[in-house]
């Protein structure tokens, strides 16, 4: 008998034992389930599977979606299409149910209608009948107002119906697509109701959507009242760019490369450049926007995270912990500029030309007033005060009615020290620059110099590039499918911590503050690349804004 035949005679027993334990525990965890009622039943954890396995999906346990705001724009383009999406890659639990909750007078049937009308117009992937039909049966509707204490009453009962005939057994998620003024007024409902405490082995988590408050003082009153309801890491502070794929290769990118990282410090890096650059206005949004501005919605949620993922450490591992603790001393040793009327610059856009066709200001716009003060666009220079990028200026912008659109991280590498070529062979060469592309041509650039063919030594910038589209087989899932099923599985890395908020605030309100004492904003005509000041900011540092 050879070796291999011996090892191979005494594993039989043990794992013919372990076979037969593990079928054992199957058919005994099968027979109580068969003996609970379903809203005490419970998903066995499958003991063949491997979990260091990465082929199968994650799939959450069943569950409601509790969604407040459903009559809204973000429900319909995002999230119901986001909702139908993951069922029909096969990511939805069995039992799933949705229950929409708004101020119409609605039957189950017409929500259901609803969905199916913006699913059919917005999903992702192609519609199949069969997939439809399966989360049609768990589409409820309850209608009410936020402080209808009866509306409530009457969702708490839906809710343990339907753990009793679709078994999810108290596994909530309520996700707030709503104006920010009602969060408190909805989690407060949640308690009083009972409805964010379930049975023993089951979860409850709330989504809020961005701003999360308006400054420091209201974000932290509101940290305390989520806080007071649900425990933290029950809390799903939703920003949808952490969802993109683009932004999460950013970890990929620096981490798992040996390429970048050796250069991504003040060494070598001459500054970082994040936009955020809109070609459209404020559509129906005035009642949102006026008062909060770009910098608010954009600044201190969006671009700051770039900026911490851009900047951070290497985590110790890729989960919630470790993620969060290097973003936050990352926005811990931010540091403003000193002068604030020369390290910020605001704008507010006025008539131009958009597309080839004229549009009007910002202060012409559908329910804004003629004196309003808030900015349509914001730039700010940051510094990050740590060893790795001391003296390394981080320049964020965002504004609308801007001559294009895109989202980017660039970041911007010094001048090689010596260049043994004549100032004519090097006249058009720029700087090396890395540029993650966000959106809305999800990829990386890589800028270098090269040589121009030719009998003479003209070096010029060229480009290599690399888009998801032409790289990979299927394209990117939507943000919001990612972050949907984060929240449906309890996955938080993608979602900033209370701290990471309140250290957000930390950096924006002393702006704010200060540009309430400047008057109006400065105006730039629609479809320019926003105000003179801007431009000015990175002049007197010797640089310039990148362009499309």
């Amino acid at each position: 008998m050879t070796e291999q035949q011996t090892r191979t005679e005494e594993a039989a027993p043990a794992a013919a034992d372990a076979n037969g334990t593990a079928a054992e525990t199957v058919t005994q965890a099968a027979a109580q389930a068969a003996t609970q009622p379903a809203s005490e039943q419970v998903v066995a954890v499958n003991p063949l599977r491997d979990p260091r396995d990465r082929r199968l999906p994650r799939v959450a346990e069943p569950c409601v979606l509790v969604l407040f705001g459903v009559t809204g724009d973000l429900a319909k383009r995002k999230l119901l299409p986001a909702i139908y999406d993951l069922g029909n890659r096969g990511l939805l639990p069995p039992g799933f149910s949705l229950v929409g909750f708004a101020r119409r007078d609605w039957a189950h049937e017409d929500f259901a209608q609803v969905t199916h009308e913006a699913v059919k117009e917005y999903a992702r992937t192609p519609f199949r009948e069969e997939v439809w039909k399966q989360i049609s049966e768990g589409i409820h509707f309850c209608p009410g107002t936020f402080d209808d204490d009866g509306a409530f009453d009457v969702l708490a009962m839906m809710l343990k119906e339907i753990d009793e005939t679709r078994g999810t057994g108290g596994n909530y998620a309520f996700y707030l697509s709503v104006p920010p003024k009602y969060f408190p007024v909805v989690i407060e409902q949640l308690k009083r109701t009972n409805l964010a405490q379930g049975p023993s082995g089951s979860w409850q988590r709330v989504v809020v959507e961005k701003p999360f408050g308006h400054d420091l003082k209201s974000a932290r009153e509101l940290n305390a009242l989520t806080n007071a309801v649900f425990p933290e890491e029950s809390v799903f502070r939703i920003d949808h760019y952490l969802g993109k794929e683009t932004v999460q290769n950013i970890l990929a990118l620096r981490f798992a490369n040996t390429l970048y990282e050796p250069i991504w410090n003040r060494r070598y890096v001459d500054h970082i450049q994040i936009t955020m650059a809109e070609d459209i206005g404020i559509g129906g949004r005035a009642g949102y926007y006026d008062g909060i501005g770009a910098a608010r919605d954009v600044i201190q949620n969006h671009l700051l995270q770039l900026l911490a993922l851009v900047a951070m450490e290497d985590p110790t591992f890729f989960d919630a912990d470790s993620l969060r603790r290097e973003k936050e001393k990352v926005l811990s040793a931010v540091q403003l500029p000193t002068d604030l009327a020369t390290g910020t610059a605001r704008g507010q856009y006025t008539r131009g030309w958009q597309g080839g066709e004229p549009v009007v200001g910002y202060l012409e716009e559908d329910g804004i007033p003629a004196d309003s003060t808030t900015e349509t666009y914001a730039a700010v220079r940051l510094e990050v005060a740590n060893r790795r990028w001391a003296g390394v200026p981080f320049y964020l912008r965002t504004g609308k009615r801007l001559s294009g659109r895109m989202t980017e991280v660039a970041v911007v590498f010094q001048r090689a020290p010596h260049l043994p070529f004549s100032k004519t062979d090097t006249e058009i060469l720029g700087q090396n620059a890395l540029v993650i592309r966000v959106q809305p041509d999800e990829g990386i650039t890589v800028r270098f110099g090269s040589k121009v063919p030719g009998t003479a030594m003209e070096v010029r910038d060229v480009l290599m590039d690399f888009a998801y589209g032409e790289s990979f087989m299927e394209s990117s899932p939507e943000a919001y499918e990612r972050l949907l099923l984060d929240v449906l599985i309890g996955d938080p890395p993608l979602f900033p911590h209370q701290r990471e908020v309140e250290l957000s605030w930390t950096i924006m309100d002393p702006i704010e503050e200060f540009w309430a004492s400047q008057g109006r904003p400065e105006g730039y005509p629609a479809g320019t690349w926003g105000p003179a000041s801007a431009d000015e900011m990175l002049a007197r540092d010797g640089r310039a804004w990148r362009r499309l």
